[in-house]
């Protein structure tokens, strides 16, 4: 969940006038906390952004980047097993060639951030001593031998939280303290002038039908927090028909049970219905406000993480 905040990072401080350099996993061999494409970006300060082990390489990553920075040429070094480095490990006991490029211009970190801004997929292409941002999300491919490869990526998860109680608000606080957007819809007024003033967007809720308030991309998972569940159905049917990877909703086994007869009385497909992870969270009966909210997080992370978006890569 870091790769926003690692584009951001660089943008300030290419403006601020640093030298950076993008860091990139080419490939792992055996375990590794990280996948290939991963990136940092280091600055001739010795500042940096994003990791790329739990801590092992790290150090040895900076040095290599500022010496990269400092001579203006791209370079490719192997740490961990396999390694010209044999004081710096990886506990996991596997291997993984990284590449190191000296950014010239803004221009790069500009397109990048763009896409992420306007949620669109995007691929970083790294060859030639080189690297550019492309429209669409490609299959990765890498050439170690040569330092080229390519590297898709897709938008961030982003939640769409409806409803009402202590459990907005404490789902949204702990999406925002992992770097995922929400958007908030309640009929409490207060809940919406505080996560606005935090920074969470948040629009009131004044009917059942305001059904034109809700928004989505393939990446949005809809999260609905209602304890009176007559809120629900209008703005659930609706939410079933829009882009998303995940619905899910608060309540007991029979309090869904009586939820999908309202929803398949009003209209709404049965296999849209079947769609919906009610109860809501990895681990269920969950009381209080702060474990919901980590429960119905962590679900939506590992449905993120598993979801095909094949066909919204382009």
């Amino acid at each position: 969940m870091d790769r926003d905040r690692v584009f951001a990072f660089l943008s300030d401080r290419q403006r601020e006038g640093r030298a950076c350099a993008l860091v990139t996993v080419m490939a792992v061999e055996g375990s590794s906390i990280r996948n290939p494409g991963t990136h940092m970006v280091v600055c001739d300060d010795g500042q940096f952004a994003g990791s790329l082990s739990g801590g092992c390489i790290e150090n040895a990553v900076v040095t290599e980047a500022q010496e990269a920075l400092r001579e203006g040429k791209p370079r490719a070094v192997r740490f961990g097993a396999g390694s010209r480095y044999i004081d710096i490990t990886l506990p996991c006991g596997g291997g993984i060639d990284v590449h190191f490029q000296p950014l010239a211009n803004q221009e790069f970190a500009e397109q990048c951030n763009a896409a992420i801004t306007a949620r669109k997929p995007f691929t970083v292409q790294i060859g030639g001593g080189e690297v550019a941002c492309l429209d669409g999300s490609q299959e990765p491919t890498v050439d170690i031998a040569s330092s080229i490869g390519t590297f898709g990526h897709l938008p961030q998860p982003r939640l769409c939280i409806i409803g009402h109680g202590a459990s907005v608000e404490a789902l949204a606080k702990l999406a925002s303290a992992m770097d995922i957007g929400s958007d908030v819809l309640s009929p409490d007024p207060d809940i919406c002038e505080r996560l606005t003033a935090l920074g969470t967007p948040a629009q009131l809720l004044t009917r059942t039908s305001d059904t034109h308030l809700l928004s989505s991309d393939p990446w949005t998972a809809f999260v609905f927090l209602f304890h009176d569940h007559d809120w629900e159905v209008k703005l659930l049917a609706r939410a079933l028909e829009l882009p998303h990877f995940y619905c899910g909703a608060m309540g007991s086994r029979k309090a869904h049970g009586g939820r999908s007869e309202a929803l398949l009385a009003s209209g709404v497909p049965a296999d849209a219905v079947a769609s919906i992870n009610a109860p809501l969270g990895l681990f269920h009966s969950s009381r209080d406000p702060e474990t919901l909210a980590l429960s119905a997080l962590s679900e939506i992370v590992r449905a993120y993480q598993s979801a095909d978006f094949a066909g919204h890569d382009a």
